[in-house]
Formats: C-alpha cells, sequence, structure tokens
C-alpha cells in the first residue's frame, strides 16, 4: 500500500522504511502504473537529464525495493521487468 499523501508505503500492514530516492521511484511508477516507463524517462525524472547514462543507479534502487516491498524479491510480482525497455508497477497486484 503506497499512501502519496503521507509519504508511506506499507507490506501486510508493516511500515516499510524507504530513502527518498527509493520512495520517489516508488511513486513515479505508482503515477503510471501499468505502463512501461523506459529507463531513460525514470533516470531523467529522479536524477536528471545528466544521469541518463548511469543505469545502475536505477538498477540499485529498483533492487532495493523489490528487496522491501515484494515477498520474493528474485521473482516479481509488482516491480515488472520490461527487458530492455524499463519498469512497469503492475496494476491492482
Amino acid at each position: 500500500e503506497v499512501d502519496l499523501e503521507h509519504r508511506r508505503v506499507s507490506v501486510e500492514g508493516k511500515e516499510v522504511q524507504l530513502t527518498a530516492t527509493e520512495y520517489d521511484v516508488l511513486r513515479l511508477l505508482v503515477a503510471h502504473a501499468g505502463k512501461v516507463l523506459t529507463h531513460n524517462q525514470i533516470l531523467q525524472q529522479i536524477w536528471g537529464v545528466g544521469y541518463t547514462e548511469q543505469p545502475h543507479l536505477l538498477r540499485v534502487n529498483i533492487s532495493n525495493l523489490r528487496r522491501k516491498i515484494e515477498p520474493e524479491p528474485t521473482r516479481p510480482r509488482y516491480i515488472l521487468t520490461e527487458i530492455g525497455v524499463g519498469y512497469r508497477l503492475k496494476a491492482n497486484p
């Protein structure tokens, strides 16, 4: 559950602590749930135009998010990878 108004994220009723960047990535995915966001779109929105050639920043934050919110981080159900394109948050999980 993501409460955008109060900047809170919870999994099975327990609040999850996210870094500011992790929260920003998740908020962006929530705002576009069900739609694929390209690596460049996410990098530009979160880090700025100068970071589009730094995909490792995004991979690390996606990995951290999955560890915190996915039941099985190695088999994600919510934050899905669109290989070679970007990421998509599953709508209505």
